[in-house]
């Protein structure tokens, strides 16, 4: 019986838990457990495009802000941004929770909203946390493919056509290159020496450095020269 009361009073450490255990699958504001810290997180408990289950949110990033731009020092530290803005759904509001670096998962849901259109995609990955794949800069690969990453942006996206490197921390041969803190570039030849195309979330580059979240697409990308930049969604279960 305390275990029970205990369970029913005590917040839960993630979104997912609170949907397994606590057993409440309504998306709303949750209290979550960082430490001895308690902190009020919207938990998003339906299937908006990554599937349901209890998903957790980490980071929102606007890519017209350059708060989380590549070079941040956000992605390397365990401080957090704006913390009213993760009790709030897919709107324009920043923010970095303390999930950031404390909750570990299974799954990442990456969202981009352009205008009222938002969409999802999904990368099946086990890690202790997102600081534990980012904050060291070291370049973690994945394999989802050009064309998922560009459902992101939808049929504005652009890409040039070769180097897809994709990935967590990916930097292209050159300082000018561009960079994304999860995302992927591309090259118009058949290296990765001198990119002009990127898509991806904490974004940097040549062309626009000021876009942190979005497309940014030069010199014969698929779909023409672009310049987009979106509110970016990062969450994890």
């Amino acid at each position: 019986m305390r275990s029970l009361i205990f369970l029913a009073v005590c917040p839960f450490s993630s979104c997912k838990e609170q949907y397994d255990i606590g057993k409440s699958r309504r998306s709303q504001v949750y209290p979550l457990m960082f430490g001895s810290q308690k902190i009020p997180v919207y938990c998003y408990m339906g299937n908006f495009g990554c599937g349901g289950g209890g998903w957790t949110l980490a980071m929102k990033i606007n890519g017209a802000k350059r708060t989380f731009h590549y070079d941040s020092h956000f992605w390397r530290n365990r401080n957090v941004y704006h913390l009213a803005g993760g009790k709030t759904g897919f709107d324009f509001q920043e923010t970095k929770l303390p999930t950031y670096w404390n909750t570990p998962f299974s799954k990442i849901c990456l969202g981009m909203k352009i205008g009222h259109q938002l969409r999802f995609i999904l990368i099946n990955r086990h890690a202790n946390s997102l600081f534990s794949l980012i904050a060291d800069g070291k370049y973690r690969a994945t394999s989802l493919g050009r064309n998922t990453w560009k459902t992101l942006i939808g049929s504005q996206a652009s890409l040039q056509p070769h180097c897809n490197k994709e990935g967590f921390n990916v930097v292209g041969h050159n300082s000018y290159d561009p960079k994304a803190r999860i995302g992927i570039i591309a090259n118009q030849q058949n290296h990765c020496g001198s990119c002009d195309s990127r898509i991806g979330f904490g974004t940097a580059g040549l062309y626009d450095d000021s876009n942190t979240c979005g497309n940014e697409a030069m010199l014969s990308s698929d779909n023409g020269d672009k310049h987009i930049k979106a509110m970016g969604y990062i969450l994890v279960q």
